[in-house]
């Protein structure tokens, strides 16, 4: 079969890559195109366009880029028509994903969906676009099932796929090895994650560093985004002489102390590798924040573990909260107090728990194939 798989960013390039693995175990037949990164590609799909092109955090770079993105749709939509895939696979990324559901159901192409919109968080009058164009949901948080029994739309609980892409990759810490083969101090590390898309790097990267240089008995790591050199890195970097290691974001949590971490799938990697953390977020304008808050957003926490725990497990510094002092005096309490170290690894094994067990890619692959044959032995 035939299978166009749209992933908007790092995360989901990861995920997406996972399942198209797991699909190609089960359908050997399977034909693979879309848009996403390099993990799609090396799992076998032809990737059109990078996700590093579709992704515009803000209104300022939205407007900007409107053109692009128009321009995206209309390719995506063309190249769609000419594949004739037998499943269209949507994986995150709302913004461009469910304009393509629309089409996609205008054309009689059957829509996958993996890994929801965070509709529950904000905008969820977006569920009505999912009903409406989304033949079947595979969802991975624990608390998405009940989100969408109130709209009586039935969903696939298939677990979390990071569960699967952090034992793929589990290492035992090895300090020497690690520091050698990096060419790092032999002292503690102080991880930072300042997120995979330009727009936040440029936000947080400043403030990330300028904290963790209050604390000399550590040194800095910087886990780099996929397909993005350090010369997108230098500038934001002022007189920080902080490396930046790409494609080892799983081995630098290993052998971290602790961590700073832009709100995204990242704080649920970091929760899991069991790594003490500050979350850190700013959207630009810094109004806008306030202003989508206000009418939009329908969560209390912004974080995934303090989402999936429904409580405050990790402290979350956003918009004006984002400031040197804060993060520094965050730092210092998890650093320096025992006691909100073990508190707050309390609270990751309480959040493993709800997770659930590993498998999550198998599974969906399992369910979409199974689904799509008994959808093409009904309509013969």
């Amino acid at each position: 079969m035939k299978y166009y798989v749209l992933a908007g960013e790092a995360s989901g390039d990861l995920h997406a890559s996972n399942l198209i693995k797991e699909i190609s175990l089960i359908d050997q037949q399977a034909h693979f195109r879309g848009f996403g990164g390099e993990r799609m590609e090396e799992a076998g799909m032809t990737v059109l366009k990078h996700y590093r092109d579709l992704a515009f955090m803000g209104l300022v770079p939205v407007i900007l880029n409107i053109r692009t993105i128009r321009k995206n749709f209309r390719y995506c939509e063309q190249d769609m028509l000419d594949f004739k895939p037998d499943v269209l696979i949507l994986v995150d990324y709302p913004g461009f994903n469910l304009r393509m559901a629309r089409f996609a159901k205008a054309h009689g192409i059957r829509t996958f969906y993996y890994i929801s919109p965070k509709i529950w968080a904000w905008k969820e009058k977006r569920v009505y676009k999912v009903i409406a164009y989304v033949d079947e949901m595979f969802t991975i948080l624990p608390f998405e099932t009940e989100f969408y029994k109130k709209y009586n739309y039935p969903v696939n609980y298939v677990g979390n796929p990071l569960l699967d892409a952090i034992l793929e990759k589990k290492i035992e810490p090895d300090f020497p090895k690690f520091w050698a083969e990096n060419k790092l101090h032999e002292k503690p590390i102080l991880a930072v994650l300042p997120g995979s898309r330009k727009g936040e790097i440029s936000v947080l990267l400043p403030t990330m560093l300028e904290a963790a240089a209050q604390f000399p008995e550590f040194q800095c790591i910087i886990a780099g985004a996929p397909n993005m050199g350090i010369e997108y890195y230098r500038p934001f970097m002022k007189d920080s002489k902080a490396p930046v290691i790409w494609g080892k974001t799983y081995e630098i949590l290993t052998h971290s102390r602790v961590a700073i971490v832009s709100s995204g799938t990242a704080t649920l990697e970091t929760a899991i590798m069991n790594v003490p953390q500050v979350v850190v977020y700013r959207l630009t304008p810094k109004w806008l924040f306030n202003f989508l808050k206000y009418f939009f957003l329908k969560t209390k926490w912004v974080s995934l573990v303090n989402i999936i725990l429904e409580r405050e497990a990790v402290t979350e510094l956003i918009q004006w909260n984002f400031t040197l002092k804060n993060v520094v005096h965050e730092l210092e309490k998890i650093l320096y107090d025992t006691k909100n170290e073990k508190r707050m690894l309390a609270d990751y094994r309480d959040m493993m728990i709800k997770l659930g067990e590993a498998g999550a890619s198998k599974r969906a692959a399992g369910l979409m194939v199974s689904k799509l044959k008994a959808y093409h032995s009904n309509k013969n």
